[in-house]
């Protein structure tokens, strides 16, 4: 018989609950174990039960101590759980921190079952492969998106736009270092200077405004799109597209 997986939740949202414990109700490999509505409460109780649960589910803004706080404290107790994000929080430095603290999947709410329970089945899997996207899979959706937002592939901007977003898809860490890290790789990589690569990188994002997919542009940057407004800087147009790719891949 297939080993049932345990699944401790943490959501003060009572409707959020109920749907997913009514959804894993008769589910044959996996089961609602526990769950708590702050994180006072979920702690204590993560650390007094953590013989009883595999998994935990976690919402991050939940009353007397969100989220991340809770599963770095559980980290620094040396309580080396599988966890996942539930939130209506799309913020780029909140996903470079729960890769940190090594979170499996960080998932927007509204979430379909469904894919919480691909997320749960694959990251409580031995084989984690399937967490990271394949890097054929990975080039093959910057190419689709740089071409979408009207980047020529013959000039060099678009080469290093291209490894720029992998290295940060991979390395959400770099947001906060791209002059010292990711400028610095890119330039070794293709034998040149980290200035050139700047200037490249600017030029690739002033011919994108120009002739990009407008409606593509404004789901990705929002009102950054406004041509009487700034272009994005290098680092928030690579940010950017890491993040739209990440979540996409998150979200399925």
């Amino acid at each position: 018989m297939e080993k049932q997986i345990r699944v401790f939740m943490v959501d003060d949202n009572q409707t959020v609950v109920k749907a997913v414990e009514e959804y894993f109700s008769s589910h044959v490999s996996i089961k609602v174990v526990g769950k708590a509505n702050d994180g006072e409460e979920a702690l204590e109780r993560l650390i007094s039960e953590r013989d009883n649960y595999d998994i935990i589910v976690m919402d991050l803004i939940i009353p007397k101590m969100d989220g991340l706080s809770v599963l770095e404290e559980l980290k620094k107790r040396r309580i080396d759980k599988k966890s996942i994000i539930i939130t209506g929080m799309n913020s780029l430095d909140i996903i470079r921190k729960s890769v940190e603290i090594g979170v499996s999947y960080y998932m927007l709410k509204p979430f379909k079952h469904e894919a919480l329970e691909n997320h749960i089945t694959n990251a409580m899997s031995k084989n984690n492969d399937d967490l990271i996207i394949s890097n054929k899979d990975l080039k093959q959706a910057i190419t689709t998106l740089l071409h979408s937002l009207g980047i020529p592939s013959h000039i060099k901007g678009y080469m290093y736009i291209r490894d720029g977003v992998g290295l940060m898809y991979n390395d959400p860490s770099m947001i906060g270092a791209i002059t010292k890290e990711l400028y610095p790789e890119i330039a070794e990589r293709y034998d040149t200077t980290t200035s050139r690569v700047e200037r490249a990188i600017r030029h690739a994002i002033e011919v994108s405004w120009s002739r990009g997919d407008y409606d593509l542009m404004e789901e990705i940057f929002g009102h950054s799109v406004d041509y009487d407004r700034a272009k994005p800087t290098n680092s928030e147009f690579i940010a950017t597209l890491a993040d739209k790719l990440r979540l996409e891949r998150i979200d399925e």
